[in-house]
């Protein structure tokens, strides 16, 4: 790719024109690279640092520490940065800080470390969920447990078993793409997207659970629901789940689903929580 040439590309100041021949410059180099990390351009002002290309807990590491060190850098012409399954996305002013400088002034702070052999956060708490399996509460129970070959109450026990990590929190307020479920589980998602699922809906697709507190579309498979909303302007924190976290689902029956989701709606959390060391 080579920089504008012509009017179009002499129009602007000084400053604005050589912001665009470093963002060219950068969109061109970054095919360069061949080992991780890997920088992506995204729009003209952000920046994707990229750790990795499957999902896995030593690049989920990477990801959290290498946020949280550019956080407390506090970069300037940096506005915000958000973390994502397997990289971290800087959104930076292109006019006070160039890309080229960007990607400088990050490579420097990638070089501190392995980042790839760094542990999981401090801090972080283990979540016992109460869930609800299979009919109105998991209407593609059914289907999931067909797939994989197993009865709906021993599909419901070997989900609750697992250990999963939050990966990550978006898409929608509160939502968490939580990983760690066994390699059968990797099943496809729907052939359709579902308009509307309700808030607390626990879905499955591709090896992962999605926990959703708000109402979402989704094409996920949904074969539970909990009472329990990792969203909720009422209480402090807001979010009361964190990436880096752990969560373990906990089958309960109706009555139990009820009870407690009479509680939660007056702000209560209704799950366990414990610190991890």
């Amino acid at each position: 790719m080579r920089p504008c040439q012509g009017s179009e590309g002499q129009k602007g100041s000084p400053r604005q024109r050589a912001y665009r021949y470093s963002l060219v410059m950068a969109v061109s180099q970054e095919s360069d690279q061949t080992q991780w990390p890997l920088f992506r351009p995204a729009g003209d002002s952000g920046l994707i640092v990229e750790f990795g290309n499957h999902l896995s807990e030593e690049i989920s590491n990477a990801v959290l520490a290498f946020d949280s060190r550019l956080r407390s850098e506090a970069i300037a012409g940096v506005s915000e940065t958000a973390s994502t399954i397997r990289s971290v996305l800087v959104r930076y002013d292109p006019l006070e800080m160039p890309p080229d400088r960007l990607r400088g002034r990050l490579s420097e702070l990638l070089a501190e470390q392995d980042w790839l052999s760094v542990g999981p956060p401090e801090g972080r708490s283990l979540w016992r969920i109460p869930a609800l399996y299979g009919g109105e509460a998991g209407p593609d129970m059914e289907e999931t447990a067909r797939l994989l070959e197993a009865s709906e109450h021993d599909l419901a026990e070997e989900h609750g078993a697992a250990r999963q990590r939050v990966l990550m929190l978006g898409f929608a307020p509160g939502f968490a793409y939580l990983g760690g479920l066994p390699a059968r589980w990797n099943i496809p998602r729907l052939p359709h997207v579902k308009p509307a699922v309700p808030p607390g809906s626990i879905s499955v697709a591709v090896g992962q659970t999605s926990l959703c507190a708000t109402v979402i579309p989704t094409g996920w498979r949904t074969i539970a629901r909990t009472p329990f909303l990792n969203f909720d302007l009422k209480r402090d924190p807001v979010f009361p789940m964190e990436a880096g976290d752990e969560v373990q689902f906990e089958p309960i029956e109706e009555a139990d689903y009820r009870r407690l989701a009479a509680q939660a709606e007056g702000g209560a959390v209704v799950a366990s929580r414990e610190a991890l060391t």
